[in-house]
């Protein structure tokens, strides 16, 4: 029997809560949400990489306790969790792209493997967390481009060193999650499994989306490496909303959480790549504008889809929004920013709003 989700305005006001990776674009996101439920807010991550970005757009040095550091250093990582002392952690810092593992592959190790190892033993050793949330991606599966969605017990994997370094970090959670944290009952641990996420803000590099904005906005064609390959498009506040939902059960104390979870979108937004395009470009009001298709020198996988049913059965969480809001809720967010006029923490609590009506049960 399914659940009732969370009512995130009891579990989360007045509550400690660290995000890492909290300047990054679903840490904006994250951050946002929970200083509009009343949380206490606190970072930990390295400065924003691009110009603009959503972190400085949102002013939110101003509106938490934010501190700039790599999660590479153990020590660092240490000091500032036993300072801040959150009750809930939601780690999110990492090294998320593809094409930037290749070139880098030691540096996407060390920072989702061994990086998530030091928020972990920082955790627990503080003794004011209760709840860890880590969140990885749906590339840790060993994909086998089957059509069927990959469920939470399929095997881990990964050829590429981002997906393999992400699938490594769920084995580094489990064993504090089955191991070392259950022997001092605390903090509870749990890991999350979203799909390719959008949402207004978002500047960062090699992501369809940005580079769509980037292209649109700069005049220049927009340039498709892998144009038939299936992923499961979802807006950011559908991951916020599954990472929240996971960290306030957690510190509720309800059993049987601290498990893997996926969230994925409905399974009428898994689309190709070239097919996500035209539909942002209709949307956008420019579906003329001249797309280039490339071939990727990398490895990357073609087919990819999650099975939710967990997710849907026994926490209440769902899907909300279909591939055209999706895209329609990107696409208004970037068109308003660009425009000018709208202060952009207006514009994303107005979205957040928007969101929670559609959370809201029917009366």
């Amino acid at each position: 029997m399914s659940q009732a989700a969370t009512d995130f305005a009891r579990a989360y006001a007045g509550r400690r809560v660290l995000i890492t990776g909290h300047t990054g674009f679903k840490g904006c996101w994250l951050t946002t949400w929970l200083l509009r439920l009343g949380a206490e807010v606190s970072g930990i991550s390295l400065a924003p990489e691009t110009d603009p970005n959503l972190f400085d757009a949102l002013d939110l040095g101003k509106r938490m306790q934010s501190r700039l550091l790599d999660i590479r250093e153990p020590q660092a990582v240490a000091a500032a969790i036993a300072e801040l002392r959150p009750e809930i952690v939601l780690h999110l810092a990492a090294q998320p792209l593809v094409r930037r593992s290749y070139a880098d592959p030691l540096a996407t190790f060390a920072t989702n493997v061994l990086g998530t190892a030091h928020v972990m033993q920082a955790c627990l050793a503080a003794d004011s967390v209760c709840a860890v949330v880590c969140v990885t991606t749906d590339k840790v599966y060993d994909n086998r481009e089957w059509p069927w969605p990959y469920r939470e017990t399929d095997r881990l994997g990964g050829l590429d060193p981002y997906s393999a370094s992400k699938a490594c970090a769920e084995l580094v959670t489990h064993v504090y999650q089955r191991n070392l944290a259950a022997k001092q009952a605390r903090p509870r641990i749990t890991t999350a499994r979203g799909g390719n996420v959008v949402g207004g803000g978002d500047w960062s590099e090699d992501r369809i989306v940005p580079d769509i904005v980037r292209a649109l906005s700069s005049g220049r064609p927009i340039a498709l490496r892998n144009p038939k390959a299936v992923r499961p498009w979802q807006h950011v506040l559908e991951l916020c909303e599954g990472y929240l939902e996971l960290g306030a059960r957690l510190a509720a104390g309800e059993e049987g959480i601290d498990e893997a979870w996926n969230f994925g979108p409905r399974t009428s937004n898994e689309v190709e790549v070239a097919a996500l395009v035209e539909a942002m470009l209709k949307v956008w009001g420019r579906p003329d504008w001249r797309v280039e298709i490339g071939a990727s020198p990398l490895h990357e996988a073609q087919l990819l889809r999650l099975d939710i049913s967990k997710a849907v059965a026994r926490l209440g969480w769902k899907p909300r929004l279909d591939i055209g809001q999706t895209l329609q809720w990107t696409a208004q967010w970037y068109q308003t920013f660009y425009a000018g006029g709208t202060d952009p923490w207006e514009l994303t609590c107005r979205q957040i709003a928007d969101f929670e009506a559609l959370r809201a049960p029917a009366a």
